[in-house]
Order: structure tokens, then sequence, then C-alpha cells
């Protein structure tokens, strides 16, 4: 099955994946099951240096989507990247992580020093991935990150794929509640203008302002919103800003996706007929607005 390509060129940017940070995978993962997610198998990350692999703190499950996924982490060592994950963890359990494809990790993190952020070192990743005919692989990533609390919304980071076809396997890209894609994410922040400008010389990109004192900020691929509540999301404006508060997720039919994931423990807010919003379960938090695939939610319009 050919997917869409998932691998920036040239300048070009995308939303590549977010991820919800957990304090307990074995339950996270049979909720994210009664939601009609298709998972990866459970994985310990490593990081590549010159004297070998060492581990990087975290472990993972996916849900692929053909274009870009959902990660979710938890603990799995005593490293400063797991202490990370806890300290966000101590705030909310949900999203805490936006990632940003680009082609050229080396060349990201020459931009970023231009701009004054000043980027940690490129940080080789890898996990083990087994392939369809059951033989052992290795998926590699470049990422580039910058010091906590640069970018105090949580972790936020550009990475390079180089393995992109090991890591979307058609098996994992199908799922029974029939989500397709990684649309927008909505960050909730006390100066969306400044956290807008912030992130546009992050990601070399123009913010707009929109109404209700928002800014959206285009990508190659998908759309970051920053607000100063939650209160698009059909959920009032609670939520301990800053606040990754949501995100959309692409659907033939958003009404039949909101049905089973309901059916597995989400509850529906107030939205628009046809554009569904729910409250995703404790278990792993967050909330999702349903659209057809390449439509904008309501938060980013």
């Amino acid at each position: 099955m050919t997917h869409p390509r998932q691998t920036p060129e040239n300048a070009e940017v995308f939303l590549d994946h977010l991820a919800h940070f957990l304090p307990d995978m074995a339950v996270a993962e049979t909720v994210l099951e009664g939601l009609g997610f298709t998972l990866t198998p459970f994985t310990v990350q490593r990081n590549q240096t010159p004297d070998g692999y060492i581990p990087s703190g975290t472990a993972n499950r996916c849900a692929m989507l053909d274009n870009g996924y959902l990660e979710f982490l938890t603990r799995a060592s005593d490293t400063a990247l797991a202490r990370q994950l806890e300290a966000a963890l101590a705030r909310y359990t949900g999203v805490h992580l936006l990632a940003m494809a680009a082609a050229d990790a080396e060349a990201v993190t020459a931009r970023l020093a231009r701009e004054g952020f000043a980027p940690n070192p490129v940080v080789h990743l890898t996990r083990s991935i087994e392939t369809a005919d059951g033989q052992e692989a290795l998926g590699r990533f470049s990422v580039v990150r910058v010091s906590p609390g640069t970018m105090p919304e949580g972790r936020i980071q550009l990475l390079t794929h180089h393995t992109p076809d090991l890591v979307w396997q058609d098996r994992w890209t199908r799922h029974r509640n029939g989500v397709v894609s990684l649309e927008a994410a909505l960050v909730a922040i006390s100066d969306p203008s400044e956290a807008a400008a912030r992130y546009g010389r992050f990601l070399g990109r123009t913010p707009a302002p929109l109404e209700g004192g928002r800014y959206l900020l285009a990508l190659d691929r998908g759309t970051l919103v920053f607000a100063p509540d939650a209160s698009h999301l059909g959920g009032g404006t609670g939520g301990p800003r800053p606040w990754i508060a949501g995100y959309a997720l692409g659907t033939a039919d958003p009404e039949a996706t909101a049905g089973i994931l309901c059916a597995g423990g989400a509850h529906r807010l107030q939205g628009e007929a046809g554009a569904p919003v729910l409250a995703l379960p404790d278990a792993i938090g967050g909330h999702v607005a349903l659209v057809c695939p390449g439509q904008r939610p309501a938060f980013a319009r």
C-alpha cells in the first residue's frame, strides 16, 4: 500500500507527531485499544553515542497514521529525559510533546542557533522495530531539542526521519476508529502573540492572527494554533496553562469515529454538527476534534 510522503523535502516543515505522557502504560494500552487504535509494540528508546547505545529513559507505543502519528510515552529508566517526563506528568496527564519534521536536522540546528535558541547537539535516537516478516530492524531518527524552559509549553522538537518505510508499516496504519491523519494542535497559553512569534522563529514560518486572540501557524503539513484558553475545543477555559490542550484528527466519517471513541470511554463536548470534539479518557488525557482529512478544525478557523 502506498502512503503519503512522510519525509519533508528542502525547507518543508511537517507536523509529524505529538506525544501523550503516561504514568501507567499498561492501563493506557487497554484504553487505547478500546478507543479503536492499533498500536505498535512497546519499545524502549535508545540514543546512539560514540560509545555505543545508551537508554534515553523513555519507552513508547504509537498509533501510526497515513499522515503523522500519535506517540504514547512513559518512563523506562532514570535519566534526565525521564525526569523531565515525570515533572510534566506532575502538571497533568496528556500531551506534552509536539514534534515537527524537517529534511535536515543539522541544518535545522544551525538555523536555530542563528535565531538565538541555543539548540542542544543533535540526538541520534533509535528504536528496535520488527519488520512484517518478523525480522528485527533499527528505526533511526535525528532529533533537535532545546534546553528545558526555552519552549515552556512542553517538549517541542524538530526531527529528521531516516527510516520512514520501517516506521510507517501498513499493518500499523489501519485503525478500527477510522482515524487517518494528524491535522492540527492547540496550545493554550497566557500570551498567544508571544508564543506564536517564538514558534514562528523556531519553525521558520509567519503566524497569522485569528479572532479571539488566537494565532495560527500554518506548516507545509499541519497547523499549530495558540490561544488564550481552550474554549474553542468546546470544553471551557480550564487547564494548567501553558497547556497543549488538544489536537485534530482526520477521518472520513467524523461522526462514526466519534461513536467508536465514545464507546471506548471518551465523552463528547459541545461542538459543531459533524465536527465532534471529545475529551479523551483520564488514563491518556487531552481533547480531540474530529474533521475530514485536510480540513481545519473550529479552533484553527
